[in-house]
């Protein structure tokens, strides 16, 4: 009989058959931002008993390994839904680790973002990379404008996220920034426009028509010195609460020698595949205009010129 895989108990192994592989798993670092949001995940099919001498069927489903790397397995097609946002309809978080650059620390040489997309279980769900060029970057700062690509397990781009170049200070109402969401690419689904407010990050998450469908409002002081910064999901009408987009804190040394970020985002299960890609976008837009430093290190996007 075959060794049971690492992880997997072999206390009820017999004789002739097969170790069942049912688990469930919880990931170091699991979001805690949101009350009562419990753990979810991908729970693998038990095999019967094989006779001896027969072959074991392979297991359905399973996380695929790419280069060290645990990805989601791939879920099944969903109605009326964009392709590649399926892993979307079966999460309701997602994490968000931007990957430190070891040119960046070193040189203060502003480099593409690179972030990696999971869900609780640590499985990666989409990866994402700046598009720009040196000169944007370095010249620039945290408000340069800038393509984002997402892709999935399979490379495939799903997801494009485009930020034209914009003011974001309060004193210029005119022409704050805004975020437009696009899946697959080409096809816009929707877009993040920031309202204008003299003390408060605002926002408002658009459809594919314009139309608003929630709002974002963020804290007065966006600091994160030893606590969690919130961003507040909630409806047009901004009674109800729908979900939460988290910067979290990462400790002192690495907030004070990288601008690599991690973040946290709850919504709704049922929310639409749509809305849930554009709340990834909203996030990415507030990572760049609160969170990223310049190159001197100061903070300088955002409300707060």
């Amino acid at each position: 009989n075959p060794a049971p895989a690492p992880g997997f108990s072999n206390a009820n192994r017999t004789p002739g058959n097969q170790v069942s592989y049912g688990y469930t798993q919880q990931a170091p670092g699991t979001y805690q931002g949101v009350a009562d949001v419990g753990s979810y995940g991908f729970q693998a099919q038990a095999m019967n008993p094989v006779p001896p001498g027969f072959a074991v069927p392979p297991i359905q489903n399973q996380p695929i390994a790419k280069e060290g790397t645990i990805w989601m397995p791939v879920p099944p097609p969903f109605p009326n839904c964009p392709p590649g946002l399926e892993y979307l309809t079966q999460i309701d978080q997602i994490l968000i680790h931007q990957q430190i650059e070891l040119l960046e620390i070193l040189t203060g040489f502003e480099t593409k973002n690179k972030y990696e997309i999971k869900n609780t279980l640590g499985q990666r769900v989409y990866f994402a990379e700046e598009d720009t060029d040196c000169c944007t970057r370095n010249c620039c700062g945290p408000s340069r404008p800038f393509t984002l690509r997402i892709t999935d397990n399979l490379g495939h781009e799903v997801i494009t996220l485009q930020r034209p170049l914009r003011c974001s200070s309060c004193c210029f109402p005119c022409c704050l920034q805004e975020l437009e969401v696009q899946a697959p690419p080409g096809t816009p689904v929707g877009y993040i426009v920031q309202n204008w407010h003299p003390c408060l990050p605002k926002f408002t998450i658009q459809d594919e028509k314009r139309m608003d469908i929630l709002k974002i409002a963020g804290p007065c002081v966006v600091c994160s010195c030893c606590e969690d910064v919130n961003f507040e999901v909630k409806s047009v009408d901004e009674t109800c609460a729908v979900g939460r987009i988290s910067k979290q804190w990462t400790g002192f040394l690495k907030e004070a020698v990288t601008d690599a970020d991690n973040f946290g985002i709850t919504f709704p299960m049922d929310l639409d595949v749509k809305m849930k890609a554009v709340m990834i976008g909203a996030c990415f837009l507030i990572d760049f205009m609160f969170f990223e430093h310049a190159a001197d290190k100061k903070q300088r996007a955002g409300v707060w010129q």
